[in-house]
């Protein structure tokens, strides 16, 4: 038994299936999951020693790669200066001053704890504003894990939400309405069934947690229009695409601004942190200013704020980095799909930036419909290839891989030969 598998065996004991998030359990793809020990640059290691190029990078912050000089030793300083107050410091002042400074439709932003946290308050924001209670999702858009949006897709565009989770009541769903990524038609038909009642429309605007789905050619600008139309707001959860695509996102990549946009992850470096930002008068009216009430006692941590401050200063003041990374990512998902057309296979590979994935459907991928006709026991076989050969990706056919600015040509290089070895062995 490797030292994996015995601390695995473990956690079964004192953790819900072993870990402390569904995916970690690796059951999806049919194996383990190896137990990570310490990261560096592209590279994990996990409690056996055995050595993986990473392409999840903590689920997508870690985009200057793992264990960044500069971010480390600002976080060891603040440290030693204690670990958490629970009281105002200058760091969330300095953080606020930086985000709104680098995304121009972030006025007043608000520090949470994670990218649930802030959803769940940005549709309050939103609600509380507009005065109204119903919002749009998307179908296969993950928004985090709040009951109201664990809501499983009906049969028709104007099916109202159904629970999409043990333990969720169905009255914390009617105000949910699903429509179907990349059709505005969907959306509109809400609008038209409940013109004065919607809140808001969320959405990621690049879909990564159905596998990563592009949003078609107009299709944020016209919800965009559609909010404007019937005076809802338009939430942006970038939590995957903040300062990922480009230093602004994915409103800064697409052209579209929305009212609302929620962050996670990566504006702390990795470390638990979220925030919600937009309108400044929409954002006054959250409290102490306004009437929406929002806590948390640990939101703006200064051990965490430093690792945001460090990384998004990096990322602001090196604008080359975001150029050379997609590119370096586009060379790569470019000869990625040579590498499928050679195997013979007919699968779909979709990618925008440094985020991509490959679905083993021979359907173009545009929503959720499209994406779940993938053979997801194909993918478990090849998922199983790869991380046998080092190559860490995330073990669900439905996720993003994610390229950091510090993976090696030679590692792109290595990761392109196991597919190619992991697609031929499918055959």
């Amino acid at each position: 038994m490797t030292r994996s598998e015995a601390i695995f065996e473990m956690a079964r004991e004192v953790i819900p299936g072993g870990v402390n998030s569904p995916v970690r359990a690796f059951g999806s793809i049919g194996t383990n999951p190896p137990f990570i020990r310490k990261a560096d640059k592209s590279r994990m290691w996990d409690e056996d020693g055995k050595e993986y190029i990473d392409f999840i990078g903590s689920w997508g912050p870690m985009i200057l790669g793992h264990n960044n000089d500069i971010v480390r030793e600002a976080v060891i300083k603040a440290c030693a200066d204690g670990l958490s107050f629970g009281a105002a410091t200058a760091l969330e002042v300095e953080m606020a001053s930086l985000i709104t400074a680098i995304v121009p439709s972030v006025e007043m932003v608000r520090m949470v704890n994670s990218g649930t946290e802030a959803v769940m308050s940005a549709i309050r924001v939103a609600r509380g504003f507009t005065r109204r209670d119903k919002i749009i999702k998307f179908v296969g858009c993950y928004h985090g894990h709040a009951d109201y949006l664990l809501v499983k897709a009906g049969s028709g565009a104007l099916t109202q939400g159904q629970p999409d989770s043990l333990g969720v009541p169905q009255g914390c769903t009617k105000d949910v309405l699903t429509a179907t990524y990349n059709d505005l038609n969907s959306v509109e038909d809400h609008f038209k069934a409940f013109p004065d009642d919607i809140a808001a429309i969320i959405v990621e605007p690049v879909a990564a947690n159905m596998g990563v789905v592009l949003p078609e050619k107009g299709f944020l600008e016209g919800l965009r229009e559609l909010c404007d139309k019937y005076g809802a707001l338009l939430i942006f959860d970038e939590v995957i695409t903040g300062f990922r695509l480009g230093i602004d996102g994915a409103q800064g990549y697409y052209g579209v601004r929305p009212d609302l946009t929620t962050y996670g992850k990566i504006i702390g470096a990795g470390m638990p942190v979220g925030a919600y930002g937009g309108r400044k008068d929409v954002m006054s009216v959250v409290s102490p200013l306004g009437g929406v009430y929002q806590a948390g006692t640990l939101s703006g941590n200064p051990v965490a704020m430093t690792a945001g401050i460090t990384q998004l200063s990096i990322l602001r003041d090196h604008p080359s980095y975001y150029e050379k990374l997609n590119q370096k990512s586009d060379i790569f998902f470019t000869s990625l799909k040579e590498v499928i057309k050679e195997s013979g296979l007919n699968l779909t590979l979709n990618h925008v930036g440094s985020i991509g994935s490959i679905f083993f459907t021979d359907q173009p991928v545009v929503d959720y419909d499209s994406a779940k006709t993938s053979d997801t026991a194909a993918f478990a076989r090849y998922a199983r290839y790869m991380l046998g050969n080092g190559i860490y990706l995330a073990p669900a056919q439905f996720e993003a891989m994610f390229i950091s600015m510090v993976h090696t040509d030679d590692e792109l290089a290595y990761t392109l030969a196991m597919a190619k070895n992991a697609l031929a062995s499918l055959k």
